[in-house]
């Protein structure tokens, strides 16, 4: 490959953009009405919602295939910045007897999809673009779902929430680990108080993306390294909604307690040197960029209420797959990776030793949150990480079309992406310790907790093809 260093860091141009394009939405702010509170908020029911999806390479086919098996739906438009994954997915959707996709590509092909005759725009393109395209869309009257993490600075985290209140349009982040087995397992039980208070969480992306990080693009690589690029140019961690957002949820996090303040350390960077040194040799722009985020990166965050939550993010140490997922309270404690519970027996007792295998089985049962109870089979069936990806699909498009509040609003999205620029000033700065915003402006304190929600598969027409995937239009 002919590319090299420096060539390479010209493609970073993209970074410091992303600020400009959402304040020129935001200076529109003061020729419109006042802003509107989004949490709990309920919009109009739409009976079927017309969906139109924007990115189409790694995420977005499958994103495209999920939501054409939901019946109420239509995948309404297509758009990538290349011409054939769009025809691609157009195929798909033909040839599995759905009708076909307004089309869309190029650089501002999103602008047009926005603009026409859509309810949801579905948001799967690389991070640096999340925000841009959300904003445009809310501009246009569309309800905006966004990969994880939605934004990547304070500034865009800003502009979703200020854009999203004065627009009256769902902006939700798409955190399908919030519909994981266990972590909706662990919801259920701190609503339960199986917990009993809970003081701390711990969660985690730990996950080796070395080969892909450097796949060629023309390989199935990310679309012009963009996941690189933004791994050489910043600390910190850039992708925390994984473990922290189930946390949120079980801590009451924007509905009841609230982010105070942060600290972060990181090790140096080693393992992608490394890596690359070996796998292209000493001479290569592989080996000569010398990313800037540490192996591992380890937050702490002190809440209003007094509790903590650990957050760490490692994409380049050889060490299997974890999100830790630890929620533990004054009765037991739940950990994953492995899977383990263990409670107090007696009130005020202790809690010395895992549950084995049959009270493992029970607890679960007991506990087992009835989404999953409801649609797990179906999730497992359709597929996406497990069938979480399916179920935070199922739920997002059951609360539309019921007129029903999200799981996850605005506020959600900007708290928890907030960590992207506040644990890298952190990392710069000795683990200082960042002040979180407060992005609800006092509206925590009287906020709905999230409560144990499911969806009534009738309503969906699904309950006659819960054992039957063939009887899904995939």
């Amino acid at each position: 490959m002919a590319t090299n260093r420096r060539d390479f860091l010209k493609g970073t141009a993209w970074m410091g953009v992303t600020a400009a394009l959402s304040g020129r939405f935001l200076n529109a702010a003061d020729k419109l009405s006042a802003p509107g509170y989004m949490s709990g908020y309920a919009a109009p029911a739409l009976k079927t919602v017309r969906v139109g999806h924007v990115g189409l390479g790694m995420r977005g086919p499958g994103a495209v295939h999920r939501m054409a098996a939901i019946p109420g739906v239509k995948v309404a438009a297509l758009c990538d910045l290349y011409p054939n994954r769009v025809a691609a997915q157009q195929k798909w959707l033909t040839d599995n007897g759905h009708e076909a996709a307004a089309e869309f590509s190029g650089p501002e092909g999103y602008k047009a999809l926005c603009e026409s005759d859509i309810d949801l725009v579905y948001i799967t393109s690389p991070w640096h673009l999340h925000v841009p395209i959300a904003l445009y869309a809310m501009e246009h009257g569309k309800h905006v779902a966004i990969e994880v993490p939605a934004a990547m600075n304070m500034e865009e985290c800003w502009a979703c929430v200020e854009t999203s209140e004065r627009t009256g349009k769902h902006c939700m982040q798409l955190e399908n680990c919030c519909y994981g087995a266990v972590e909706m397992f662990c919801l259920n039980m701190a609503r339960q108080g199986a917990f009993g208070e809970i003081m701390h969480g711990e969660g985690a992306y730990i996950h080796d993306l070395r080969d892909l990080n450097y796949l060629d693009p023309a390989q199935g690589g990310y679309q012009g390294y963009w996941r690189l690029k933004w791994n050489a140019d910043h600390h910190g961690n850039p992708y925390p909604t994984h473990g922290l957002v189930p946390i949120m949820q079980a801590m009451n996090i924007n509905r009841g307690d609230q982010f105070d303040y942060l600290t972060c350390v990181s090790t140096r960077q080693h393992g992608m040197d490394e890596y690359a040194k070996i796998k292209f040799g000493e001479n290569s722009w592989q080996a000569q960029l010398h990313p800037k985020c540490g192996d591992m990166s380890t937050t702490v965050i002190k809440t209003i209420l007094g509790r903590t939550i650990m957050i760490q993010h490692d994409v380049t140490s050889a060490r299997p797959y974890s999100r830790i997922n630890t929620i533990s309270g004054t009765k037991g404690i739940v950990s994953d990776y492995p899977f383990r519970v263990a409670l107090a027996k007696t009130p005020g007792g202790g809690a010395h030793e895992w549950m084995n295998s049959q009270a493992l089985d029970e607890v679960y049962a007991k506990y087992e949150h009835p989404l999953w109870h409801d649609a797990g089979l179906l999730a497992q069936k359709m597929g996406g990480h497990g069938g979480m990806d399916f179920l935070m699909d199922l739920r997002l498009i059951y609360c539309l079309q019921n007129g029903l509040p999200l799981d996850m609003d605005v506020y959600d999205l900007a708290a928890s992406c907030s960590l992207c620029e506040l644990t890298e000033r952190s990392a710069l700065n000795r683990g200082q310790s960042q002040d979180i915003p407060d992005f609800t402006r006092g509206g925590w304190k009287t906020a709905k907790p999230l409560g144990i929600e499911t969806v009534d598969l009738a309503k969906l027409g699904l309950s006659d093809v819960t054992e039957d995937k063939d009887a899904l239009n995939v």
